[in-house]
């Protein structure tokens, strides 16, 4: 008898969702699955995952991949050979620079590049075509850091470690969702709390999960930000709790600083009345800051997505800057990036505004970086930033645009705009790995096939400076290629072929690591020399490392590396800058017309436009429909009513959105999850609200509060349709697209009455099949057999009863009865209770579940956790297990 062969050993590699960069440990399975654990060793999780990272296994079949080379013939997308589809990229990229110039170009990147594919593209365009129009969807995540970072630091540096959570007396918590968005830190953060009672204050104008842990929450209002760290900053100078002797030696600027912090918060009273916050609270956030030397202070986009979100990020830094405590064990401003490799676009130079390598558009840098790659032709000024760049290609600036792995016709701010800008294009490409989403439609000229996580191999960086590997455990699919792969050969059929001959990721990556040590000398921040002259085997094996890695100096996968603990700086003299911030102010003031303020943001199991988590039955579960939540005081302005429909619309564009009615909601704001496109929804792609306002130093677009208005939209019926090939709906049909076990189904919400949708059973769904149906005055199923094969089913009614029908697999099991009329019964057999909405993805685990189990003796998630699993595998429904039980409690005592 042969042996049997050894199992292959799991691949290590990098979750590709948030900015934490988790490490996970991946066996490839059957039949497009895999099975997902945290790595144990990487030093960024040490083997934690979040409900996301949990289910990646389930995201892997090729459904709605892009796998061939596709060119526009006429009205239609028709298959080509890559030699076809490279040469006319080539070709058309060529005709327009020889005829309009360079800036006529641009490419338009993504966080969700690997480190390799942004090097190779912001090459070709700064280095060889010679424009600077290189710009990235970071852009809207993270570049008020960006920008905040480099006036304080003179240096785009995350000055600490995620190991900083461990020794911190006091976390903060601003602008970020943490418990949601970054689930994997905040179970490290809350871990402090149990283990060393560390405080955490939570600031953010929505209660969000985050909360739940919270010690002090301080819901200030929509733009008060930089009120509120300006008059931190003054009560720190009046208590005299300064760091006197690091402001003397390692800053400038202190004295103006102050002078506009009185300026904006002169007084306690003051910022409370500003922020909208009882003045108690203020004190008590203000007095642990100045009495808790190891505190650090955690942002991200509820400060950066804003027209001053680069004031905002200086008025932290100011604090931290004043009383020394930056780059030190336990302390600092630490930036929580949204993207898995927002980090390694930067360190790039993935940004209309930065050359590679941290350096910058001044003559030193530029001349530095040309010599270097040797480049026929340097981009010699800054490109246009992402809401610039479409606005110019609106008006017929750029004729060219190559986007790469990103959706810029859902997500921009304007979206309907954007969509419109791009059919100007005389030369749209994009590379990506599904075969349709918004920006695709919009009417893309070459499309070309990109890898997905599992075939990509390269590195990402995490928020804390920690370079990962990312490798491959799946074959390229179809003809897909590698995105470095696809730059490096249009940039060869430009006539740069000597200049891009790399073979693999690992060349690519031992030049970037040159590069960033070249004529360094300490001078500049990011350095990795130590890896410049990995072997491709080595490169293979690479340990996460954290920069700076300098030549000389061995890297080590493990401990932490810090910024700024002796005062030197990246700026000329070597000090930190004070920024005098300016008086703060929302762009867009609400009237009579748009009372009210859009707030967008993440919801917890789903990632950007939802191509990869989306396919996760177990993520669509928690929150399967895009919603806007709403104060119970403006849902009765409004008429509106807990699950009903809204219409919301700003200057920019309308949506119709579930309604999610909560006291977590401030008076006045509404919130909206950005996660839902054209391709997953009827009326759902929040990006077409949002206000076009940006940063004057970042570009970043205000997407936290623009002018909005809201008003009830009734739909009596609600149901889904299940299909093997989905229909095209009735007019005015409400839809939302969501995974399931058995596939994909709509939700669909109409006025139609229940006699149209027989008819639609009939004429639409059956016109071929056999069907089985069941009527009442309240609802009505149909399902329909094809030969024998189950080809669709219908449910719809009243109220929310029709989404529930247990016994549907029941019915396609059994096929086509020959008495139809003895298959009602089954088609209308009592549903079982209904668990409630989806609280652990990972268990499937309702609400409802749970608050029987409180009602049953449960006091705590440790026993929900015993008695019904929930909240035992991942973590990241433990905040919301904790107000479930909270608030499951408080109403049985009252």
């Amino acid at each position: 008898m042969n042996a049997q062969a050894p199992a292959p050993a799991p691949v290590r590699t990098t979750c590709p969702y948030c900015g934490v960069g988790c490490g996970l440990r991946v066996e490839p399975g059957a039949k497009a699955t895999a099975t997902v654990v945290g790595d144990p060793t990487h030093p960024a999780n040490f083997g934690r995952i979040c409900s996301k990272g949990a289910t990646l296994g389930e995201t892997i079949s090729l459904e709605g991949r892009l796998l061939y080379p596709q060119i526009r013939q006429g009205d239609v997308m028709v298959r080509a050979p890559w030699s076809t589809a490279l040469d006319s990229v080539a070709d058309g990229f060529k005709r327009i620079i020889e005829r309009d110039g360079p800036d006529a170009v641009a490419f338009y990147l993504s966080g969700q590049l690997l480190t390799e594919d942004y090097y190779v593209a912001n090459k070709l365009m700064k280095g060889f075509i010679g424009s600077g129009n290189v710009d990235t969807n970071s852009r809207l995540c993270m570049a008020s850091s960006v920008a905040g970072h480099r006036r304080a630091f003179g240096a785009d540096t995350v000055p600490g470690s995620y190991s900083d959570l461990d020794g911190a007396d006091l976390i903060v918590l601003i602008g970020s969702n943490t418990a949601w968005c970054h689930p994997v830190l905040f179970q490290r953060m809350t871990r402090s709390r149990q283990d060393r009672s560390t405080r955490i204050v939570v600031i953010d104008p929505r209660r969000t999960a985050t909360c739940e842990e919270a010690d002090l929450f301080l819901p200030i209002a929509p733009g008060t930000d930089t009120v509120l760290f300006s008059g931190l900053l003054v009560y720190l100078a009046e208590t005299l709790a300064l760091g006197f002797e690091f402001i003397d030696r390692h800053t400038s600027g202190f004295e103006s600083a102050l002078v506009r912090a009185r300026e904006i918060a002169p007084s306690i009273s003051a910022v409370a009345q500003r922020c909208g916050v009882a003045e108690e609270d203020v004190r008590r956030f203000f007095d642990w800051f100045a009495t808790t030397e190891h505190a650090v202070t955690c942002y991200s986009q509820g400060v950066n997505q804003s027209a001053q979100g680069t004031d905002k990020v200086n008025a932290i830094i100011n604090c931290h800057l004043a009383t020394g405590r930056i780059g030190k064990p336990g302390m600092g401003p630490l930036s929580l990036t949204g993207q898995p490799n927002a980090m390694g676009g930067r360190e790039v130079g993935g940004l209309a505004n930065q050359l590679a390598a941290h350096m910058n558009f001044t003559a030193v840098d530029i001349d530095r970086v040309g010599r270097f790659w040797n480049a026929p032709r340097m981009a010699e000024r800054e490109g246009k930033k992402a809401v610039a760049m479409f606005e110019a290609i609106a008006r017929g600036e750029i004729k060219a645009l190559w986007v790469m792995a990103t959706n810029p016709a859902m997500s921009l701010p304007k979206a309907g705009a954007v969509r419109e800008a791009l059919k100007k294009l005389e030369l749209l490409v994009i590379s990506e790995n599904v075969e349709a989403n918004d920006t695709v439609a919009a009417g893309a000229h070459v499309l070309l096939p990109a890898a997905a996580w599992g075939e990509k191999d390269g590195t990402v960086t995490n928020s804390e400076r920690r370079i990962s590997r990312q490798r491959t455990f799946l074959p390229l699919p179809g003809e897909a290629r590698p995105d470095w792969w696809i730059v490096n050969e249009v940039a060869r059929r430009m006539g740069f072929a000597e200049a891009f001959a790399y073979r693999n990721a690992a060349d690519i990556f031992r030049e970037h690591a040159a590069l960033s040590a070249f004529e360094n000398n300490g001078t500049r921040d990011f350095d990795i020399g130590a890896l410049a002259s990995l072997t491709d085997a080595e490169f293979e094996a690479m340990a996460p490392v954290q920069w700076p890695a300098p030549a000389g100096a061995p890297p080590r996968a493990t401990g932490d590396k810090r910024f700024f603990a002796t005062g030197q700086f990246f700026t000329p003299d070597r000090k930190a800058r004070f920024i005098a911030p300016e008086a703060p102010f929302l762009r867009e003031e609400t009237d009579v017309t748009f009372p009210l303020r859009l707030n967008t943001g993440r919801v917890r199991d789903q990632w950007h436009s939802m191509t990869r988590s989306g396919r996760s039955p177990r993520l669509a579960a928690h929150v399967p429909e895009p919603f806007v939540e709403v104060h119970p005081q403006d849902a009765i302005t409004a008429g509106l009513v807990d699950n009903g429909f809204a219409r919301v619309a700003t200057a920019h564009g309308v949506c119709v959105l579930k309604v999610v009615v909560s006291d977590g909601q401030q008076p006045g704001s509404l919130f909206a999850p950005i996660h839902w496109s054209d391709a997953t929804a009827s009326s759902a792609r929040i990006g077409e609200l949002v206000s076009p306002q940006t940063d004057p130093y970042s570009g970043q677009p205000e997407a936290k509060a623009t002018p909005a208005t809201i008003a009830a939209v009734d739909f009596p019926l609600r149901g889904f349709i299940r299909a093997r090939r989905m229909p095209e709906l009735p007019r005015g049909t409400w839809w939302t697209r969501m995974a399931t076990a058995a596939g994909s189904e709509l939700r669909i919400a109409t006025d139609r009455d229940l006699m149209a949708w027989q008819e639609f059973a009939h004429d639409v769904l059956a016109r071929d099949g056999e069907l089985v149906e069941f009527v009442e005055p309240t609802l009505y199923r149909a399902a329909i057999f094809t030969d024998g094969e189950f080809e669709a089913c219908l449910s719809v009614g009243i109220g929310d009863g029709a989404l529930r029908w247990d016994t549907l697999n029941a019915v396609i099991a059994a096929g086509p009865p020959s008495d139809t009329g003895a298959r009602a019964p089954v088609l209308l057999a009592p549903e079982a209770p209904d668990a409630g909405p989806i609280v652990c993805a990972c268990f499937g685990v309702g609400a409802d579940a749970i608050c029987d189990a409180v009602r049953a003796g449960a006091t705590s998630p440790a026993d929900i956790g015993r008695t019904l699993a929930a909240g035992t595998n991942c973590g990241s429904c433990l905040p919301e297990l904790k107000r479930l039980v909270a608030r499951t409690r408080a109403r049985a005592a009252a």
